[in-house]
This record gives C-alpha cells, structure tokens and sequence, in this order.
C-alpha cells in the first residue's frame, strides 16, 4: 500500500509468491477473459480453479496477491488494469470479501496481499482500511505467539507499525467509525502512549453508543460489551495519564509543575518505574535543586544500572557542584558499561 512512507512489510510478503508459475496465455484464452488488449504478451500467474480448469477468478486473485506483495512488480500496472476491467465496479467489494474469508481461513499474510489491492483501486475504502489495519495486527500476534519467534523482532515490529498507521488513517478517513478508535487504543497503549490512548478510546464511546450504521458487524450487545471494556480500560488510565502529563510538563519546560504533578507518585505502584525518577532528576536540576536531582537520578541506577545517560547525568551535577571525585567515579562507571557491552557483542559474534 502506498500511504506515503517506505513500504514496509512488502519484504515479507514478496516471497510467499515464490511458487507462483506464470506463463503466457493464448491469444484464445485472452479473448474468451476479455485480456487481449491488455495481457497480450505478458506473463500472468497461473492457478487451477476448484474445477482444476484454468478460472478467471483465480488469475485475478493471483494478480492482486502479487500486486499487493510488491507494488513495484513489472507488470503491476498490467495486472490492475485487467483486474479492474475484469471486475468492474465489483473489484475492491470483490477483494475485501475474499481477503476476509482468507483472514477467517487463518491466512493473514495472503489477506494483506488483497487488501493492499484493494486500497490501491479504493485508498478511501472503509472496509479494505479495517480489515487491512486487523490483518496486520493478526500478522504480529500470531508471530509473537510462536514459541520458537521463527519470524524474529523485525517482522513483529514492521506489522505492528504498519497496523498502527492504517487504524490511524482509519479514524481520520472515517472520524465516525467507532472500531477504528478501538483497535488504535490499544495500539497506542503498548507503545505507552497513555494519554493518546484516551483520547482515542474517549472517540470509541463517543462513537459507539449503538451498532446501528456503524458498520463493524457488531450487533447492539457485542457492542456493549466492548464499551464495557474500554470504560474499564479508561478507569486503570487515569494515574497513567496523570504521569504522563507531568512528564510532558517537564519536557515542555514547566519544571515545577511537572515535579509537583510527578511527587505525588513517588510512594505507591508506580515508585519502581524508573522514567519517574529520571523526570523528577531533570526537574529538580532544572529548578537548581542539585542535592535533591543527585538523589532522583541515583534512585534511577537502582532501577535501571546500567544507564549509561543518567551517568552522564550524575557526572555533569557532580562537575557543576565542584565534586570532581564522584564525577570522575561516574565517568569510569560509563567507560566500563561500554567495555562490557562490547565484550558480550564479541562473545555473541563468537558464538
């Protein structure tokens, strides 16, 4: 799909066509599918329908997958006029349907392939947008789940972005569709975007009071159920939320409100949350406090030792104080991070 950034699951959908056989059809044959001023001369992936025979349909669908592996095929442009002069109106309807048996087939990867097509006939469309957004995100899950992680980090990472991007052109395409709002909370909550996250999920209630035009499939008691679950949700945000937003102070430059919204949560779940005590350090420097700053940012090295920018930190308050001894000590605390990185990076190579 081109949504105007590099393409960035093209690289794992290309080579599930590696088995397709393409060959050049007869001149009767392009006839008989309507193909001849358009496929004449140039190689088309070749399927047996149900029947065994050579179908139509499926050379179309054949089309679409490889179109929406890779965009940039040679024949791509080939491909899709035939599509769309096979088709008619009938082609992005057409795909989405056949893109969504595939998803209930467990097929997702091959669902993409579709419904990129399909949004590259109708980049507008509200159902291809949906089930693409879902497909994706079915992608990542079910590699996460894969006890042997066969598809590594970066697969899970390319589709959960790519996820991510199409829920949000979704809900601004379609600002009136509720599961937009829905499936993009949740995306913005494992990125521990709180307060986007409820901004999000405050559009989902707003937008899903009852089932009727919505278009989801949800009856009104699915629905419910679901606004249910996001009215929970936006209960357990509200501390987060709160965080979050002293943290936006203090890197907006509001450095007392910032630590004023952010002390309140230094006793209690969040106390071992190291981001904390990082925010509340860069306040306190900020404000000139360098006793109570040292004391936020070493509180952090019990959380997170290794962190070689609190260091850095720690090492610039104890040169600003005058304090070259434990300056020094941070600065050879950095040096020796960095030189056990290194080591473990050769014993992995080694290995």
């Amino acid at each position: 799909m081109d949504n105007g950034k590099k393409d960035r699951i093209t690289g794992y959908l290309t080579p599930l066509n590696r088995d397709m056989l393409f060959g050049e059809l007869s001149p009767d044959f392009l006839r008989m599918m309507g193909g001849q001023g358009i496929l004449s001369g140039i190689p088309v992936p070749i399927s047996e329908g149900e029947n065994g025979q050579i179908a139509v349909k499926s050379i179309v669908l054949d089309m679409a997958k490889v179109i929406g592996a890779d965009p940039d095929f040679l024949y791509a442009d080939k491909y899709m006029a035939y599509i769309k002069a096979a088709a008619g109106d009938q082609a992005e309807p057409m795909l989405v349907s056949e893109a969504a048996k595939l998803a209930d087939e467990g097929r997702f990867e091959e669902s993409c392939m579709l419904l990129r097509t399909a949004l590259a006939i109708d980049p507008k469309s509200r159902a291809a947008l949906y089930l693409y957004g879902r497909a994706c995100k079915a992608c990542y899950e079910t590699a996460s789940e894969d006890e042997d992680r066969s598809k590594g980090e970066a697969y899970v990472a390319a589709f959960k972005a790519e996820s991510m991007d199409i829920f949000e052109v979704l809900t601004m395409m379609h600002p009136d569709f509720a599961m937009g709002y829905y499936f993009l909370g949740y995306a913005y909550l494992n990125l521990g975007l709180y307060l986007k996250t409820k901004l999000t999920w405050d559009d989902f209630m707003k937008y899903s009071s009852s089932a009727d035009e919505n278009g989801s499939g949800l009856d009104d008691n699915q629905l419910e159920d679901l606004r249910n679950e996001i009215q929970g949700m936006l209960l357990d945000l509200e501390e987060p939320v709160t965080i979050e937003k002293g943290c936006n102070q203090i890197m907006q430059g509001d450095f007392l409100g910032g630590r004023d919204t952010l002390s309140r949560f230094k006793e209690g779940r969040y106390e071992n949350w190291w981001p904390l005590w990082y925010y509340l350090g860069v306040a306190e420097s900020s404000l000139g406090n360098l006793d109570e700053a040292i004391a936020d940012l070493k509180k952090v090295l019990t959380l997170s030792p290794s962190n070689t920018d609190v260091m850095d930190e720690l090492a610039q308050l104890y040169e600003a104080a005058g304090d070259t001894v434990n300056a020094a000590k941070y600065r050879n605390k950095i040096a020796l991070v960095h030189k056990n990185m290194e080591l473990e990076r050769a014993e992995q190579n080694l290995n």
